[in-house]
């Protein structure tokens, strides 16, 4: 039986160490991959006879360069959060991102979250006072201790089936 919307409470919510984790081991994966990618493109592009790839990557301009980075960011939480709800960062500290309702979000509601996190100052804005991020504020979402989460559904769960006949 699936419990519809379970009210989340404050015991539920990942704690500001984890968010902070999370945001750590994210960034680090982000720029591990960046530097695979370029490192990869390089090679190949020597390998293959095209030097141009790494004079390309030697000689973005600023600007280039954040939009490759941005991208990356994008297509980085965009792809992990539509498809597990979580980010390599969530899988280490075991939280996972959820509706309000504690439904799992949709695709279009992991896009606005993600788009979120362009804005300004957005990675470090879960330090406020109910460690609720702005991209988790726009897209509605919560990030939730697992195991706090299925034990308030459980709970929930319970609760629904009290006085209820089963044989």
């Amino acid at each position: 039986m699936k419990v519809q919307n379970i009210i989340i409470t404050e015991e539920m919510l990942a704690s500001k160490n984890k968010r902070f984790l999370n945001y750590l081991i994210d960034i680090i994966t982000q720029y591990v991959i960046m530097f695979v990618l370029g490192f990869a493109s390089v090679y190949i592009g020597d390998y293959l006879g095209y030097y141009e790839m790494g004079q390309f990557f030697t000689e973005l301009s600023t600007i280039e360069d954040l939009t490759i980075s941005y991208l990356l960011l994008l297509l980085y939480y965009f792809t992990f959060e539509s498809l597990t709800f979580r980010s390599l960062g969530k899988y280490a500290t075991n939280t996972k991102v959820i509706m309000q309702n504690g439904e799992e979000p949709t695709p279009k509601d992991i896009l606005i979250r993600t788009l979120c996190r362009l804005i300004p100052f957005d990675g470090l804005s879960f330090l406020g006072v109910k460690g609720k991020g702005w991209h988790d504020s726009f897209s509605k979402t919560y990030v939730v201790d697992i195991a706090k989460f299925e034990a308030g559904q459980l709970l929930a769960t319970e609760i629904d089936q009290i006085g209820q006949w089963t044989e």
